[in-house]
């Protein structure tokens, strides 16, 4: 594993309930700021093994960006069981997430 796999598994373990990051925020805090798409590798093949808050995480407009409908409404199913509100188009208020 590398280090910044390492780290970055630190971060997301690190997201309290009722709190959102995007995937670049989750790479930035983990050392390697251009590295969005390899936190989203990361949760998908690590989520599992590490028990993930994957939920936790977004895409920087706020979206859920699983194309799954029934991953995307769980993800959404367990932010709202936090506390996450969404907006009437679907995102979450980044703002008040955190």
């Amino acid at each position: 594993m590398t280090p910044f796999t390492k780290e970055l598994i630190r971060v997301l373990e690190s997201i309290p309930p009722g709190c959102v990051i995007t995937y670049g925020q989750a790479a930035r805090m983990a050392g390697n700021p251009r590295a969005a798409r390899q936190v989203a590798r990361v949760l998908h093949s690590m989520s599992a093994k590490y028990n993930l808050p994957w939920h936790r995480v977004v895409n920087a407009k706020g979206e859920i960006a699983i194309s799954d409908d029934l991953l995307k409404n769980e993800q959404k199913r367990r932010l709202e069981e936090e506390g996450v509100s969404f907006t009437a188009d679907g995102r979450v208020d980044l703002m008040k997430a955190k």
